[in-house]
């Protein structure tokens, strides 16, 4: 969609495929009905704990179906506006519906007609992976794809995976009613982000009464016949529930493409590209989730139009660029460069050091008594690398840090930056005046007296 905006600007004539719904995995099993389902979550919630706010607290009456009917409502408007066929017919794009197959490194065959062009991109996406766990096929279970397309919530969830997707959607879940559990293999979930930032968010979340085991390795998943639940195994160990949620990892979407056969390179992760986005086929690019590189929705727009550019215009645009990202739980953890950890691997420990702003200190967070988070940046020898953030709406937060990191700034030239006040994003000012004092401080024996 990205592409087929971007591209007409330059006058290029543009067709794009689809096999299935314009909109893809954002607008219906992703991005759009989760973070619809997580706001009517948060409404939930807010009604049961009003006493924070000096109301009375009420057990909302919660019909998941209507929730569901919602989250329906929310697509619907959005497939007919911005992601409507006709918005891209009227800007010169051709909108082919069915399924694509290259047959040379400039046409596609679609159903039974073959279309020639200049460059070829491949923007097919992911879908959810299915793990090898015995049973589980023939039980039967959710992913992000399906979940959606019911009629109301399950009464209770077993998740097999703890990552962002699974951590959003348990919260949520819970938050409305259904009952529950979260299993992870490993001995941590949400193993990209900063481990301290995790703990904090897990706590909440098992507070908030979601049973998250790590550890696990599930044996075998069965239907049980008597009252229908679906059973999870691990040894000794058991959970039951109405339904299975699967969040285990994504695969790329390169079948039936007939990629290999007119040499196209692909590994586990999808299509293998160069930093200009080029397959081992120099007319055909590719970007997004299928591309394998970042999986989200926000990367995978700026690599079309990165493709599109590197196209058509002189001076081809490469190189690694910063992709932050967030998990929209409540409260958000976000995400823009290195980690901690990541920055001592990389520039070893002495010139490392970490800021930290807890929200216990911020009096919008206070005041909105959503005090329980924690701003940290990382820097080398000064200059920002990395930034993480627990809190109200730190996905919005994050943009201004991850531009730092971006243009190399260092931390106290934020300080200069006059940040509002009350907000929670003030945090960012405040750790880059702990940065100015603490360098202001080499400096006080050039301040002058009053002789």
């Amino acid at each position: 969609m990205v592409a087929a905006e971007f591209a007409p600007k330059l006058g290029v004539k543009l067709a794009c495929v689809e096999r299935d719904r314009v909109g893809g995995d954002c607008l219906w099993t992703g991005c759009v009905p989760s973070k619809a389902l997580l706001a009517s979550a948060k409404a939930a919630h807010t009604m049961r704990h009003a006493d924070a706010y000096g109301l009375t607290p009420v057990d909302p009456q919660v019909d998941t179906a209507k929730v569901w009917s919602r989250i329906k409502a929310i697509q619907a408007r959005l497939a007919q506006t911005d992601d409507n066929p006709e918005r891209f017919r009227k800007e010169g794009v051709d909108v082919l519906f069915g399924q694509a197959r290259l047959t040379s490194a400039t046409t596609v065959l679609v159903g039974e007609e073959e279309h020639t062009a200049r460059f070829i991109l491949l923007a097919t996406g992911s879908r959810p992976a299915t793990p090898p766990i015995e049973g589980l096929a023939e039980a039967g279970f959710l992913s992000s794809e399906s979940i959606f397309e019911l009629g109301r919530a399950p009464s209770s969830l077993v998740m097999i995976g703890a990552g962002p997707i699974s951590i959003e959607l348990a919260q949520a879940a819970n938050r409305l009613g259904v009952e529950v559990t979260v299993l992870q293999r490993g001995d941590r979930v949400l193993t990209r982000e900063e481990p301290e930032l995790v703990d904090r968010l897990l706590a909440k979340l098992r507070a908030e009464g979601v049973e998250v085991q790590t550890g696990i390795e599930i044996d075998r998943v069965q239907a049980r016949s008597t009252d229908g639940r679906k059973v999870v195994h691990s040894g000794q160990r058991l959970w039951a529930a109405e339904e299975i949620f699967v969040a285990a990892g994504r695969a790329p979407n390169i079948e039936r493409l007939g990629l290999e056969e007119i040499g196209v390179n692909v590994d586990r992760r999808g299509v293998v590209v160069d930093d200009k986005l080029r397959t081992s086929v120099k007319t055909i690019y590719a970007a997004g989730d299928v591309a394998g590189r970042y999986l989200f929705t926000h990367s995978a727009g700026y690599e079309a139009a990165r493709a599109i550019r590197n196209m058509f215009l002189p001076g081809s645009s490469g190189g690694e660029f910063l992709v932050p990202w967030c998990t929209f739980t409540d409260p958000e953890l976000a995400h823009a460069g290195l980690t901690e950890a990541q920055a001592r691997e990389q520039h070893g420990d002495g010139d490392i050091q970490v800021w930290c702003q807890d929200l216990s200190h911020s009096d919008r967070a206070r005041a909105e008594s959503t005090d329980d988070g924690e701003l940290r940046i990382v820097t080398v020898k000064g200059r920002i690398v990395g930034a993480h953030a627990l809190a109200p709406a730190a996905g919005e937060l994050v943009g201004e840090l991850a531009l730092a990191i971006e243009r190399k700034l260092k931390l106290t030239e934020l300080a200069s930056v006059v940040h509002v006040y009350p907000t929670i994003s003030l945090a960012v000012q405040q750790i880059a005046g702990q940065a100015s004092y603490a360098r202001a401080e080499k400096y006080s024996w050039l301040v002058r007296s009053d002789a």
